[in-house]
């Protein structure tokens, strides 16, 4: 098992910018893949980015391609959000998670889970 911390949410205006961490208790590196994921008022939990337990392989969902970017630094045992160019419907708590195995972008596929961090955009 595999505990996770996320930090840096906060209130930003739109078209600004965030930068999410997710610090592991332990070594993900050998065959961890991680995910981020956001879930709004009264939605569904879906997927944002997910990278491979080596860096070499990413998804993203559509709404956040060319403004998000996920990275990974085993050394550190953290995984980066980078959230450029925010907009209002970004507004949603962001969850980052861990997998052992191939990257996915289904929440029931993951097992480890941190607490959460708002993202708050204003228009």
């Amino acid at each position: 098992q595999v505990q996770l911390v996320e930090s840096g949410g906060g209130l930003v205006q739109a078209g600004g910018s965030l930068r999410l961490s997710c610090a592991a208790s332990r070594r993900t590196s050998s065959n961890y893949a991680m995910g981020w994921f956001r879930q709004a008022p009264g939605k569904e939990r879906d997927f944002v980015a997910g990278i491979s337990w080596n860096g070499y392989s990413t998804l993203y969902a559509d709404s956040v391609k060319g403004r998000f970017t996920i990275s990974r630094d085993n050394a550190k045992n953290t995984v980066y959000l980078q959230m450029n160019s925010l907009k209002p419907e970004d507004t949603a708590i962001y969850y980052c998670a861990a997998r052992s195995g191939i990257l996915t972008m289904w929440p029931s596929t993951y097992s480890d889970w941190g607490q959460g961090t708002q993202v708050t955009v204003s228009s």
